[in-house]
């Protein structure tokens, strides 16, 4: 259950989270400029993150062999969606690499039929249909192309929102699994990724020594923000029913649409925002969707542990 008393604390956690994510492709662009690659930046602030997060909150016994190889699938599957996101946004359009993103519960969908066996129902028919629709209206090509992403950027924005979606369903699995633990697997996972394209990069050192103080500065204060993200949307998830946590997070969209135009100068055109337009919709019957199946699942729970089942303190 979730307590009148922790919303207020828990929806702003959602919302510093929303907003951190929406402008987090702006410092590696500028990292980017700097001379890093993608993978380069994202080893670099990914690093800081786990130092961090090992720092203040250290998880007993990280690498226990209980559930590694799912643990070690949802790291790889988060690794591929970190570095692909950074990749995308650095090289493309932000708010076509974000919406195709957030093509992710159309894929949850599907991956949650193939891995837990959960039936679409109607609204899960209804998020796939919508959300294959704005896709389509968003990349149509008037002069007759076929509805695909236009460049490398979008399909690695695409992959990301699928390995997203791959890595949410099998952390399903996970859930008693401390937070901590899991987050050390999913930001190593992220290093692991981004270390294979920077081993044959060759001058890693060389970009390093290139940095300036602000540079390094922009590297720390990212890995920061990574893990009060990261915090803040976990803590903010399990006091927030599912419908309103994803109304909520949908506010990534308003910050990365109004800084992209403001400091990137993009804009939206036509097709984008009815394109867009689907997808929000589909991603908000989704959090519908979310919250129907926890209170399902809290409902069995009680009926087979009474004892343990109890309403928040």
């Amino acid at each position: 259950m979730f307590t009148s008393s922790r919303r207020p604390l828990a929806s702003l956690a959602l919302l510093v989270a929303a907003c951190v994510w929406g402008v987090a492709w702006y410092p590696y662009r500028l990292l980017a400029e700097a001379g890093l690659t993608g993978s380069q930046s994202s080893l670099l602030t990914y690093a800081v993150a786990l130092a961090i997060m090992l720092a203040i909150s250290p998880p007993r016994r990280p690498w226990s062999s209980a559930n590694r190889p799912l643990l070690l699938a949802v790291a790889l599957a988060a690794g591929w969606t970190n570095l692909a996101y950074v990749l995308a946004v650095i090289q493309g359009e932000i708010m076509r690499v974000m919406l195709l993103f957030y093509l992710a519960p159309l894929w949850t969908v599907l991956f949650a039929r193939l891995i837990l066996a959960e039936k679409a129902g109607a609204w899960g028919w209804l998020v796939i249909v919508m959300a294959m629709l704005g896709a389509v209206v968003m990349l149509y090509d008037l002069d007759g192309g076929l509805p695909f992403p236009a460049n490398m950027a979008e399909w690695l924005g695409l992959s990301a929102g699928f390995t997203f979606a791959l890595s949410n369903v099998l952390a399903r699995k996970l859930k008693q699994v401390p937070t901590e633990r899991r987050s050390v697997w999913i930001f190593a996972g992220v290093l692991l990724i981004a270390l294979l394209p920077v081993a044959g990069e060759g001058d890693l050192a060389a970009r390093l020594a290139a940095l300036t103080g602000f540079d390094w500065t922009l590297v720390v204060l990212t890995g920061g923000l990574l893990v009060l993200a990261t915090f803040s949307v976990q803590y903010g998830l399990a006091h927030t029913p599912a419908n309103r946590a994803i109304v909520i997070l949908l506010t990534e969209l308003v910050a990365a649409a109004f800084f992209s135009w403001y400091w990137a100068g993009e804009a939206m055109g036509v097709q984008e925002w009815l394109g867009g337009a689907l997808i929000v919709a589909a991603s908000l019957i989704s959090g519908r969707m979310d919250n129907e199946t926890d209170g399902a699942t809290d409902s069995r729970l009680c009926e087979q542990d009474k004892v343990h089942c109890r309403m928040d303190e």
